[in-house]
């Protein structure tokens, strides 16, 4: 349980790694702000892939 939990959170640390090459558009500024958004979004949804598939009752 403990090795799901971590790897779900190396996906989502992942994702929020490479997030800003995906949504980097030139001059914009809002680099920042993009990677955070995508990462709780990625933590969001790695949690409920948890909750639904891995969590025992």
């Amino acid at each position: 349980m403990k090795k799901t939990i971590q790897g779900l959170l190396t996906g989502a640390l992942l994702l929020a790694g490479t997030t800003p090459a995906l949504a980097n558009a030139p001059g914009g500024g809002y680099e920042g702000i993009t990677a955070m958004y995508y990462g709780i979004i990625a933590v969001i949804l790695g949690y409920g892939a948890y909750d639904i598939f891995f969590k025992s009752e």
